[in-house]
């Protein structure tokens, strides 16, 4: 929380922060850096780590990233062009989307972008575009669901039995049918798994990157040579949003990898990683500022410029979303019980509809009337993929550096002012 603090005192002298403030995201550069310096000091050099562009898809967001050596991977047209835009080549981006337009498979062909096919109807449009594109250098397999079970939150799972993504391994004879495919394409070198997502345990998670090894194994063996080359293990780390604390870690994860699934560890494969919230979430937050305060049966309201719009999960599923915020005064002190009344608080967006709520029924030194409220691990899935940028007129995003006597704040991302989009109509 003190570097926090810092920043936000920092952002109020630098005049970042002041009586027009709606909302602003800042994400932690120097603290972005270290997480993927954890990142790749977890894992041996036969993995290569790429960031999901989703997760956050801020430009300058994915230039930094691409300066400490990750790669990008995108799950839409849009996000392809971002990661173009913010300097990736070709060959470290890997396209996942589920619904691959034809233009969407050509342009990763043609360009040799890897990518990873989710059903048998996508594959028939690939067959086809091989034919004209036969010397690709994309790195193409396919997307397997191992229908291991669903972790704690129903709607994240991507490894449940009915999930809409991948190929689903288990069901009849799809397993000796995705075997056949590959022997009858040489050009199928790859195999991709993402089974783990919030609420999923490491073991879960270990369980399906198991069921990709074996897989590859069986089909390599059943070729008569090392066809597939390559594992994509997916990304899906939790994240702990009940305090600062990192957990699990990457190093946690790579124990519980290197105990379940040693082949990853024998520079067999190559292995890549798709982690995105792991990654984000803890290196940036949401800083809105109170407007107005009220009473309503017996709890205090404190009504802010952050919510449904920017942070869409938790107000729709805020039992698996839980979120914590932190008051600050006007001046950038932290509201604490020694300085403010504790009272029982609802922290509310500005939305028109009754879920719209940060948080619920929660013990908090008062808000008042232009304090701020910190809204803490948002950067990944919150300030950079809100419903409507134009609808927050005064929304900015900036990026934190420097050591704690030396913090720097440069602007990301500015957006119009709302005499400026008026100006334009």
């Amino acid at each position: 929380m003190k570097r926090k603090q810092q920043i936000i005192q920092h952002a109020i002298n630098s005049q970042i922060i002041d009586s027009s403030l709606s909302a602003i995201g800042i994400m932690d550069f120097d603290r972005l850096a270290q997480t993927v310096s954890d990142l790749q000091s977890a894992f041996p050099t036969n993995f290569y780590h790429t960031f999901a562009v989703k997760a956050n898809a801020l430009v300058k967001v994915l230039e930094a990233l691409k300066q400490y050596g990750m790669g990008a991977e995108v799950a839409s047209s849009g996000e392809l062009k971002i990661a173009l835009a913010a300097g990736y080549s070709v060959e470290n981006i890997i396209y996942d989307s589920p619904a691959k337009t034809i233009d969407d498979l050509r342009t990763c062909i043609a360009n040799d972008i890897s990518l990873n096919i989710d059903n048998l109807q996508e594959l028939a449009r690939i067959d086809e575009l091989m034919v004209q594109y036969p010397n690709t250098k994309s790195v193409i397999g396919f997307r397997i669901n191992p229908q291991i079970g669903s972790g704690d939150i129903s709607s994240t799972s991507t490894a449940t039995a009915t999930s809409k993504f991948g190929y689903a391994l288990a069901d009849g004879d799809n397993r000796q049918q995705l075997i056949a495919l590959y022997q009858a394409r040489p050009w199928l070198t790859s195999l991709h798994t993402h089974s783990g997502s919030q609420g999923c345990s490491l073991s879960l998670m270990a369980t399906g990157v198991a069921a990709l090894c074996e897989l590859a194994e069986e089909i390599n063996q059943s070729i008569g040579h090392q066809q597939i080359q390559r594992l994509d293990i997916g990304g899906g780390l939790p994240v702990n949003f009940a305090s600062d604390e990192v957990t699990p870690s990457f190093s946690e994860y790579a124990a519980v990898l290197r105990q379940q699934v040693p082949l990853l560890f024998t520079d067999k494969y190559q292995v890549k990683t798709e982690f995105g919230r792991a990654i984000a979430a803890k290196n940036g937050f949401i800083v809105t500022k109170v407007e107005y305060t009220k009473n309503s049966g017996g709890r205090h309201i404190a009504t802010t410029h952050a919510g449904a719009q920017i942070l869409t999960r938790t107000a729709f599923l805020p039992k698996s979303w839980p979120i914590r915020v932190t008051g600050f005064l006007p001046d950038g002190r932290e509201r604490t019980s020694d300085n403010s009344e504790v009272v029982t608080t609802d922290v509310a967006g500005p939305c028109c509809f009754a879920g719209d709520l940060v948080c619920v029924n929660q013990p908090l030194p008062k808000l008042e009337p232009n304090d701020y409220v910190l809204v803490h691990d948002t950067g990944g899935y919150y300030f950079s993929n809100h419903f409507d940028y134009n609808s927050l007129p005064r929304v900015a995003v900036y990026a934190a550096s420097g050591a704690e006597q030396n913090i720097s704040i440069s602007c990301i991302r500015q957006a119009d002012s709302l005499e400026d989009v008026l100006s334009k109509m």
